[in-house]
């Protein structure tokens, strides 16, 4: 491949990728109306998005991830901090951050349940949450990646491998994700809150799209989304922590509806350090 078309296909991928974190964002003030001042982004890979996210809404901004995959880039997190750090032992206050973000890092981290209780550790009373994930119970997946049909295909196949194989968990290496219903659940164990805002990303991400619109109203949706995305906004209030769930886009023609739902469950107990957890 020629510097020229290398360059080319780098811009098409980064445009795909701030597409995703802006419709999410999206997402995110239709859920939430206060201002946004903190922001931690778990599993921020390079901190590209980390750096979309904080330009967006003005806001201290902080990606931590482990660095064994990916390489900072700090020119395209600009303004946002990144840090090394571990998602099961995060070292900050508890309810520091107004929003808690992770765009497909928790199938990545060993222990999922305590990085999420770490997540809403820091979240404070009142503040957001996302997380996103691919859907272990699709039947294909990376449409949507920037990358070629050939790695495409061969992703897809590694996958089917894994599990006809019987390996099809993210303990046993697999890329595999979660399904909808146990992120859902592992949320709302973990901020006490959540709904799936996975029909809105993708009419987000891709209002006109037909295949979008028949995926969101077809009741095998669960199936044929190649991710899922949870969302909520929680709060405490005598020793319960509700959600209060405002205007999220229409899942099926993309049009953003006045829904509001708000449910109280019993809030998870929140450490007063990562050591005590």
């Amino acid at each position: 491949m020629s510097s020229a078309s290398a360059h080319a296909t780098s811009r098409k991928n980064y445009a795909t990728a701030d597409a995703k974190t802006v419709a999410l964002a999206e997402i995110i003030d239709n859920i939430r109306q206060d201002k946004i001042h903190k922001v931690l982004v778990v599993g921020c890979g390079s901190g590209r998005e980390a750096g979309v996210l904080a330009r967006r809404w003005s806001a201290y901004t902080v990606g931590i991830d482990t660095g064994a995959q990916f390489a900072f880039q700090t020119a395209a997190a600009a303004p946002a901090q990144l840090r090394i750090m571990d998602a099961e032992a995060l070292e900050f206050e508890s309810d520091e951050f107004d929003l808690v973000y992770s765009f497909h890092a928790l199938e990545h981290i060993k222990d999922s349940d305590q990085a999420l209780a770490e997540m809403s550790r820091v979240l404070r009373p009142g503040g957001a949450f996302c997380i996103g994930t691919p859907n272990s119970h699709r039947l294909i997946g990376y449409l949507g990646s920037p990358v070629s049909i050939a790695d495409k295909v061969r992703w897809n196949l590694a996958d089917w491998h894994a599990r006809l194989a019987g390996r099809w968990s993210n303990q046993a290496g697999a890329h595999a994700g979660f399904s909808e219903d146990e992120l859902l659940a592992a949320c709302r164990r973990a901020f006490g809150a959540g709904e799936s805002v996975s029909a809105a990303y993708y009419a987000q991400l891709r209002p006109h799209a037909l295949s979008t619109r028949l995926v969101n109203t077809m009741p095998l949706g669960k199936w044929l989304r190649p991710c899922c995305y949870i969302a909520g906004v929680a709060a405490e209030a005598d020793g319960m922590r509700c959600l209060d769930r405002r205007f999220l886009p229409d899942s099926g023609a993309g049009e953003k509806t006045a829904r509001r739902l708000t449910g109280c469950v019993p809030a998870p107990y929140r450490p007063s350090s990562p050591a005590a957890s």
